[in-house]
């Protein structure tokens, strides 16, 4: 591998909204570049970045993907990122590893909910940024559309430097507003271009826009601004300096123009990335826990691993991004979060899924590993001693679960292992045992991500499961009191069973579970049998009487009973404490308890209308509301039971611009006329059986 200076490398995530070509355009830069001999296509399943086999099944982007190539003495890492909203917690993650990022627009669907989002990432990152408005050679593309759209939602920062030349499928060109020349391209996806000057009925529109564009820069620098008013204009290499350090204080977003699929307008874009994006230097000192960190091979080695990858046949692949120092292949180094040293299994760069051997990584470089202990994504490394500590990186709360069943015993006994795989590499995937109905749950971002996830388990681990919703862990107590016996009596001849318990049963406040009481004076039951007899209803309480639900919150008081002294045992008494307990159930007014969740619902105002009508229908009640930035956040609560499809519903109404959080918070009496619901269901599943068949 060829040696870059720090101040020669360029470290951009390509982001976007899902199709608006984000993998094209990576493609493309591959090939102009020479690291590809043809221009691969997502179609074709033969692109470097979508190489997952459900990428290349689906054509959509699932994981974010790295690769680097040079261009023009400088290395370019490129981070492809995942656009669809079930996936950009990765592309979050990759944004900690870049130093800017390329933002893409469709030029026919113009802004959508993913621009958005991805967005609003790079101001909380507060990354530099460009914009690049592809497809423009697509039916109903419009570029003064598509500008519009983006001034509306990005701000008057946004400038375009280039026009293009033609529209839809007579787009054939560009004109570089920065160097007043025009680039014609051939139409063999070829990348070939003749440089000419600017077309004759294009000059008036092209003068009027190099002039928005030096008084944006100018307005950013006194100096520049001087030398506008004296002269009237900047020369080209005074509007590329303005326009850098515009970029990098994030006071200019400079805005391209392409066809990826056709190769139109590509080679000028990696020139924009090579003379506007900043390098790691110019980024300048990166922030750690206990203290700054330079961007300098000469200080000492820290990393932040952003990304696992469980490759079935290498094992566990680390990706990090180098912040300072070198690292060898062999290294020893220190995991800061988990306070352990870990040796390094070789080091090497990443084209997709091929690994090009390294034999160093130095400040500014991304990088992969294997075969790490224990290090997980987020985590920092860094050489012994420099206590050096990165923030980590925060993934969304999962948003969609399904309880799942393995197809086979095999599959069972396979899953294990599988899970922590998968969960490894996806640090939102969920996948653990609920210990109320003993079910497998498996949690994700939205419907999609839990398909891929289950496609992953077959298709990597040979594991089949089927989805099916979760069961929701209802629980059942008392409203009222009583005072009952339970009478076992058995007798086969020998030695025969006897147990007999008197006991009363209250309810207990919220929250306070169950509570045993012995009142037994006077030896009307042996001490002995005590611990029995509260056993018998511990187990019993596991399996409540109107829908087999565990009970909760009741107290019991053991007050008196009879013994055998020959037939009496502790399986005897057991079994009339167990007896004791459905007969006092029953006589006190038993009810069924469901799991009530705290929610939070954060969507832009338009939609708060539609959201609390929902969450009202799924007997919400909504607590408050808050502003956040440009969204509004609904505070509410509803029960756990009406909210299992709340994910796809929220997507549909906010056109995927919403998002929530859902917690646990306590328990409520479910409605009476939704309870016999409840009780048929689990006759149904054989929970219970029928009251006509227990008499």
């Amino acid at each position: 591998m060829k040696d870059y200076a720090v101040d020669k490398v360029r470290n951009v995530a390509i982001v976007g909204h899902g199709s608006s070509g984000k993998t094209s355009l990576t493609a493309a830069f591959l090939f102009n570049s020479g690291v590809t001999t043809r221009l691969t296509k997502v179609e074709s399943g033969n692109t470097l970045t979508d190489y997952d086999p459900d990428e290349i099944e689906r054509n959509i982007s699932i994981n974010s993907a790295v690769c680097f190539l040079e261009w023009n003495g400088c290395k370019i890492n490129l981070v492809d990122c995942p656009g669809y909203t079930n996936f950009l917690w990765d592309t979050r993650a990759s944004l900690r590893a870049v130093d800017a990022g390329a933002v893409l627009v469709c030029g026919v669907a113009g802004v959508e909910v993913g621009t958005e989002k991805v967005w609003e990432m790079l101001e909380e990152a507060n990354l530099p940024a460009s914009i690049i408005i592809n497809k423009l050679d697509r039916e109903n593309a419009n570029w003064k559309r598509t500008v519009e759209a983006i001034h509306q939602f990005f701000g008057r920062q946004a400038v375009p430097v280039q026009l293009p030349i033609g529209e839809e499928k007579n787009f054939t060109g560009v004109v570089d507003l920065i160097a007043k020349k025009a680039y014609i391209f051939e139409k063999n996806e070829s990348g070939k271009f003749k440089e000419e000057e600017i077309p004759a009925d294009m000059k008036e529109a092209a003068e009027k826009k190099i002039e928005e564009l030096i008084e944006m820069v100018a307005e950013n620098d006194e100096q520049l601004m001087e030398k506008y008013f004296e002269r009237g204009e900047l020369s080209p290499e005074e509007l590329t300096e303005g326009l850098k350090k515009s970029v990098l204080n994030r006071q200019f977003f400079p805005i391209f123009i392409s066809s990826a699929l056709l190769n139109i307008g590509t080679q000028p874009i990696l020139d924009g990335i090579v003379n506007f994006l900043p390098s790691p230097i110019e980024r300048g000192e990166v922030k750690g826990k206990h203290g700054t960190v330079k961007p300098s091979p000469d200080e000492p080695f820290s990393a932040l691993v952003f990304k696992t990858i469980s490759d079935p046949y290498t094992g566990r692949i680390s990706l990090m991004r180098v912040f300072s120092g070198k690292v060898n292949p062999d290294s020893t180094v220190s995991n800061s979060n988990k306070d352990s040293t870990e040796k390094l299994g070789g080091l090497f760069f990443l084209k997709g899924k091929e690994q090009i051997p390294a034999g160093q990584a130095k400040a500014g470089d991304i990088v992969a590993t294997a075969k790490l202990k224990e290090v997980s994504t987020g985590d920092t490394l860094c050489a012994k001693g420099a206590s050096v500590s990165f923030p980590p990186i925060v993934f969304p709360e999962p948003s969609i679960s399904f309880a799942i069943q393995p197809k086979t015993r095999g599959d069972e006994e396979r899953i294990s292992q599988a899970v922590h795989r998968i969960m490894e590499e996806d640090p939102t995937a969920r996948i653990e045992r609920d210990p109320e109905t003993n079910e497998l749950i498996i949690s994700g971002n939205g419907q999609l991500h839990v398909e891929i996830i289950t496609d992953r388990l077959k298709k990597r681990y040979n594991v089949d499961v089927d989805l099916k919703p979760p069961k929701i862990p209802y629980k059942e107590t008392i409203k009222g009191k009583s005072d009952v016996q339970g009478k076992y009596k058995k007798q086969t001849g020998g030695r025969g069973q006897y147990g007999d318990v008197k006991i009363r049963m209250e309810p207990l406040a919220k929250g306070m579970d169950f509570e045993f009481e012995d009142k037994i004076f006077g030896g009307s039951i042996p001490k002995n049998y005590i611990p029995s007899i509260e056993k018998g209803i511990l187990e019993a309480r596991k399996k409540g009487v109107v829908a087999g639900y565990p009970s909760v919150d009741f107290k019991v008081s053991l007050y008196d009973g009879s013994y055998h002294e020959v037939d009496s045992s502790d399986i005897a008494f057991k079994i009339a404490a167990s007896m004791a307990f459905k007969k006092g159930m029953k006589a006190a007014k038993p009810t069924i308890l469901e799991p009530i969740m705290n929610i939070e619902v954060y969507s832009p105002e338009g939609y708060m209308g539609d959201i609390m009508g929902n969450l009202n229908g799924r007997r919400g009640k909504v607590q408050g509301m808050e502003q956040k930035g440009s969204l509004r956040i609904i505070k509410a609560q509803a029960p756990m039971a009406e909210m299992l499809d709340f994910e796809p519903t929220l997507t549909s109404i906010t056109g995927g611009r919403g998002s929530y959080l859902m917690e646990f918070s306590h328990y409520e009496e479910v409605p009476a006329h939704l309870q016999q619901k409840i009780v048929n269901e689990a006759i149904k599943e054989g929970r219970i059986r029928p009251e006509e068949e227990e008499k």
